[in-house]
């Protein structure tokens, strides 16, 4: 639009320009040249050839003959002059003599000039309206979206908790007539990549509905006012459909907790807030408007927006389980050239995956594909993938990694491993490698946790043994004074756990039920005891998986030998050496 508004105002600016060309030319050209005595004028003014002469106040009189001839000649400003010349029958004009093709090079001029000061008065008044209106908040309706329920694979539970409001929306007299008031708004919240606006879309797409999706950092300005109206723009935009869905995306950028702040940018919010609160009271049942919003963070968003009558329905989008992620991937691989993909075994390792995790998991396979020019999809793309996407890619140059370095490593990965294999024994080591990759990791051990829905007291204290595994490996083989820093992440996540248990999980001593982060509220801010009983309980744990590893510490050798020698071994390599060895019950 912007494009085509440039092109029009250059028309009036080349018109502009070639008038004045054209003004100079004609004026250079045409110029007066002939110039006579006075004596002769009055010979012509006697035999009177003399059509008019143009009289000014210049030195210089200007004469047409009755044969069309132009000449100049002095001008006396004698104060009779102009009578003597009327009582001779001689026309008199107080104007300087102008060619027609002057008069229409200033006219066009001129007239180009007006045009291009209206146009330049519409774009800037059109700019400071765009600046402090809401009406250039950038959102239509997407009308058809050919798109419902199933697109959407998994999140079985919040599906059948937003059917209603689509039989609302398909038929909201219904309702009316059982005295019904259905939900004005409705929140959708839970980890990143959970599905949330697919589900948005799913609804407006199975009640056949226009959707409105914006994101809540579209009202958020710097100018006081902007947000607020743009949120009354979308509104009136919405109800001029009669039925609608608007969709808000990371809602918590405009509907935060309000506090007593007296900074610009948070008057703003506040204002954009109170609109959205307005609006939603505003609109009755009847008129067949819903409003979903999104968010990762219910805790943070206003009381004022969760009460009933205005976002007062609220749905967890969870992680999916393992058949709701045996779906997901049928889903994205349905038309994607695929061959002996085993669907339950992918279900089972990708836990913890959110529905766009699983997407890209797919996505990464069948790029991998390409690039291979294999004619299907299989196993192996996608182990490769799910690697790329824990890891990272590997490195293929490893000439420089020393000899000391990959033993360090090695011994290291093992350690992890075995911790494992021993004390979580129902999570399937899948792959060890020493392959350092460009996520910064010398080498990773993959485990697949089984699904559950809780983590006891005990299970935590195992996760935090088999992320120490790797540094006392290091520490039984080379020694605690040749520790090195490849633990440097296992530690940081051992030590978020161990204090989630002490702080949060009510499984410590010194805080016995307390939660850290209410006390904090409250003005508590001893942490010595907390601190003390975090690192008794990481330092006996290490304890413990010390004496594990010396205690099978030839299957620690055997490990860390294949792995030198292989790079990369898998579970059926872990479970034969556990066989031979016999150390540990798996």
């Amino acid at each position: 639009m912007n494009k085509i508004k440039n092109k029009y105002i250059l028309l009036p600016v080349i018109t502009a320009i070639f008038s004045l060309v054209f003004l100079i030319f004609v004026s250079n050209t045409f110029k007066l040249s002939t110039n006579k005595p006075y004596t002769n004028f009055l010979k012509d003014v006697s035999s009177n050839t003399i059509s008019t002469v143009y009289v000014t106040t210049s030195p210089k009189i200007q004469v047409k003959l009755k044969d069309g001839t132009v000449y100049e000649t002095d001008n006396p400003r004698t104060n009779n002059f102009k009578e003597g010349l009327l009582k001779n029958g001689v026309n008199v004009s107080e104007q300087a003599l102008t060619s027609p093709l002057e008069i229409v090079s200033i006219a066009g001029f001129v007239i180009s000039l007006v045009v291009i000061g209206i146009m330049l008065f519409k774009t800037t008044k059109i700019k400071s309206k765009s600046m402090f209106s809401a009406s250039n908040l950038d959102v239509d309706a997407v009308e058809d979206i050919g798109f419902n329920f199933d697109n959407v694979a998994g999140n079985e539970e919040a599906k059948d908790s937003v059917q209603d409001v689509v039989d609302f929306l398909k038929n909201p007299e219904k309702y009316t007539a059982y005295g019904a008031r259905m939900p004005k708004g409705v929140i959708l919240y839970g980890d990143p990549g959970t599905g949330k606006t697919l589900l948005a879309k799913a609804v407006a797409g199975e009640a056949n509905v226009p959707f409105y999706a914006v994101s809540g950092s579209d009202f958020v300005q710097i100018y006081v006012g902007v947000g607020a109206g743009r949120i009354r723009s979308l509104f009136k935009k919405a109800r001029s459909h009669g039925r609608a869905v608007i969709f808000i995306d990371e809602i918590d950028a405009i509907g935060k907790k309000r506090d007593n702040g007296s900074g610009g940018g948070s008057d703003e919010k506040d204002q954009t807030l109170n609109a959205l609160l307005t609006e939603m009271s505003g609109f009755n049942e009847t008129e067949g408007i819903i409003i979903i919003a999104a968010t990762n963070r219910l805790d943070m968003l206003d009381e004022a927006l969760l009460r009933p009558g205005r976002f007062d329905r609220h749905i967890e989008v969870t992680l999916p389980d393992v058949s709701a992620r045996e779906k997901i991937l049928k889903l994205h691989l349905k038309n994607k050239p695929i061959k002996d993909i085993d669907y339950s075994e992918w279900a089972h390792k990708t836990t913890s995956f959110s529905g766009a995790k699983l997407e890209n998991l797919t996505n990464e396979a069948a790029i991998i594909a390409c690039k291979d020019n294999a004619v299907f999809i299989d196993n192996t793309h996608l182990d490769r993938a799910y690697s790329i996407m824990l890891a990272g890619y590997e490195k293929v140059d490893r000439d420089y990694i020393k000899d000391v370095d990959r033993k360090i490593t090695a011994f290291h990965e093992a350690g992890h491993a075995l911790i494992s294999l021993k004390m979580l024994p129902n999570d399937k080591v899948s792959k060890v490698t020493i392959i350092p990759t460009t996520k910064g990791a010398g080498g990773y051990t993959l485990s697949i946790p089984e699904d559950s829905l809780y983590q006891n007291k005990e299970h935590l204290k195992k996760k935090i043994m088999v992320l120490l595994g790797g540094r006392a490996a290091e520490e039984i083989i080379f020694g605690a004074d040749n520790v090195t820093t490849g633990a440097y992440n296992d530690l940081q996540r051992s030590t978020q756990l161990v204090a989630n248990m002490v702080t949060e999980y009510g499984m410590g001593e010194s805080l016995g039920l307390l939660s850290m982060n209410k006390l904090k509220e409250s003005g508590f801010i001893n942490q010595d005891a907390v601190l003390s009983e975090c690192k008794d309980l990481i330092s006996h744990l290490y304890e413990e998986v010390k004496i594990i590893l010396l205690g099978g510490k030839e299957t620690l050798e055997a490990m860390t030998n294949l792995l030198i020698d292989k790079e990369t071994i898998y579970h059926e390599d872990l479970i034969k050496i556990i066989e031979d060895k016999t150390d540990v019950a798996v």
